[in-house]
């Protein structure tokens, strides 16, 4: 086969939409999510959370990380599910994401429990299910069959709208 940089691409593509890989699985609400290990940066346990003015309901606020101040926002309250009160188990996961501006900014993500890392392979991923129009799933990587169970895979990149996170870039 002659590799020509339209068949570069082609492969380059595939290799970047290959969902194989570690994730970091947390639960949310009685369902297990999992996130791609590289996006995590650390896990932390509850903190402080300084409330911003004016922010979007799922904003919880800033954090002071090691002197760096990083927005958090509250999965639960994103998605659309039932407020829940914090307990020992709750925990803030702190992801990388891709800035709207092109860069990469730091974001903390509240989540009832952190669960393990867990190696899926593309063949136990599918592709989201079709819930019609009216119901946004590009945030979602796929499926994950484990054993008796599904793992929601999330695109961290695409959870939050180009708005949000410019929104999110100038709170921090």
């Amino acid at each position: 086969m002659v590799v020509t940089a339209q068949n570069a691409a082609v492969v380059m593509d595939k290799e970047d939409r290959s969902r194989e890989g570690k994730y970091l699985t947390f639960s949310l609400c009685n369902e297990e999510y999992g996130i791609g290990i590289l996006k995590v940066k650390e896990i932390i346990g509850m903190m402080a959370i300084t409330p911003v003015p004016q922010t979007p309901h799922f904003v919880k606020g800033v954090v002071n990380l090691r002197g760096k101040v990083i927005p958090v926002i509250d999965l639960r309250l994103k998605f659309g599910m039932e407020e829940s009160e914090y307990n020992e188990r709750t925990c803030i996961i702190v992801v990388e994401t891709s800035g709207a501006s092109s860069s990469y900014a730091m974001m903390g993500l509240v989540v009832d429990s952190v669960s393990e890392v867990v190696n899926i392979k593309e063949e136990d991923i599918e592709d989201s299910p079709a819930f019609g129009t009216r119901l946004s799933t590009e945030y979602i990587l796929g499926m994950a069959k484990s054993g008796d169970s599904v793992k929601i895979l999330l695109d961290i990149d695409k959870v939050l709208t180009a708005q949000e996170i410019q929104a999110l870039e100038k709170t921090a």
